[in-house]
């Protein structure tokens, strides 16, 4: 663990949870700015018009995940939310997304999940589901090669262009 590198090196206790805190408050901070990923309201609309069903997997806990979609003002369309506190494994284990499958009552082949970080998409391909990439400003450095798909945005493409991949993609 870092904090315990840093103790060995510097010779002095850290107090994890004031450092937890101050960075928790720091990422607050930062996303407060954060807007929604360009073409995310309209794959919302248009999953919608089509009566897709949607849901979120995120390794971050329950009340981050749900704070931030209502400030962005996404938190009512989505029908199944898991987070960290709902599983044992977060990303790469695919635990969340097979949770929010198991909730919907769907199978991995009637799923496509956008991830942006490599842990995420390492969990879709474990749980079977077809992944596009959308990689984010940390991670839009870094090789996604497990994903089937990767954009540079959702708005590159349609819905229905999203679904054609996803239908001719063996898993």
């Amino acid at each position: 663990e870092a904090y315990e590198i840093i103790e060995k090196h510097t010779g002095e206790p850290i107090d994890r949870e004031s450092i937890r805190a101050r960075r928790t408050q720091r990422e607050l901070e930062l996303l407060k700015s954060e807007e929604v990923m360009p073409g995310v309201v309209d794959l919302i609309a248009d999953a919608k018009e089509r009566n897709l069903r949607l849901g979120v997997a995120s390794s971050s806990d329950r009340k981050w995940v749900i704070g931030h979609l209502m400030r962005l003002g996404l938190h009512t369309h989505f029908e199944s939310i898991r987070c960290a506190d709902d599983v044992s494994n977060t990303k790469p284990s695919p635990d969340l997304y097979l949770s929010v499958l198991s909730d919907m009552g769907l199978q991995p082949h009637q799923a496509i999940a956008f991830e942006d970080s490599l842990h995420g998409v390492e969990a879709v391909k474990q749980a079977g589901i077809f992944c596009v990439a959308v990689p984010n400003n940390v991670t839009r450095h870094l090789p996604m090669p497990k994903a089937d798909l990767t954009v540079d945005s959702l708005s590159e493409m349609e819905l229905e262009e999203y679904i054609k991949k996803a239908q001719r993609e063996p898993q």
